[in-house]
């Protein structure tokens, strides 16, 4: 498989924030949003085998490791035999996707985040997909400004979504303004901004 990079950190966002964690990134995307904070994990990575992986994984211990990309399901097969692996190692899976490419297979092994990609991304995630969404997986609404809010509150409405709904927004935008529109509506959401950035972590 191509991964981009192995390491340590705290997870930023989602249901498992501030949380401890294994990142797995790897490389390959098939979307091109256009805020992405990591375009490096595009094309940069190294080949390596799925064992590779679980030493590199072992030898930064912790038992709660998040897979990101990039995409991973671009690299299906590799994925599922690593998830299969870890699984059998005790370790607690997330994985987080753009919402284009069938994660279904994969929930048996990790929990779904699902980042349902707004306006503002320039890209658009498979809406059917949020009804393969459990209480076990998350979604995530990236969001700049009202269009995107008003787009992620059009997507709740005419989906039923199973698991826990975030709203954080892109660096840079208006948060507060972000914020008070979830309150005075009160949206269905966890807002949250990315903690790893207010950190100046990766």
């Amino acid at each position: 498989m191509i991964v981009s990079e192995i390491f340590r950190s705290l997870q930023g966002e989602g249901k498992n924030q501030g949380r401890p964690c294994t990142f797995v990134r790897l490389a390959g995307c098939n979307l091109r949003c256009a805020w992405c904070d990591t375009p490096y994990a595009w094309n940069e990575g190294e080949e390596m085998s799925v064992g590779e992986v679980l030493d590199r994984v072992w030898l930064l211990r912790g038992a709660y490791i998040c897979i990101t990309g990039g995409e991973p399901l671009l690299q299906r097969e590799d994925l599922l035999e690593l998830l299969k692996k870890f699984k059998l190692h005790g370790y607690s899976v997330e994985i987080e996707t753009n919402g284009s490419l069938d994660f279904r297979e994969m929930q048996p092994y990790a929990s779904i985040c699902m980042d349902v990609k707004c306006p503002s991304s320039g890209e658009r995630s498979d809406l059917s997909l949020l009804s393969a969404i459990t209480a076990h997986d998350s979604v995530k609404f990236v969001v700049a400004d009202m269009d995107d809010l008003l787009y992620a509150r059009a997507v709740m409405g005419r989906y039923r979504i199973g698991g826990e709904v975030f709203v954080s927004p892109v660096k840079g935008s208006d948060c507060r303004a972000i914020a008070d529109y979830i309150v005075s509506e009160n949206l269905p959401v966890r807002f949250q901004v990315q903690l790893h950035k207010v950190l100046g972590m990766r």
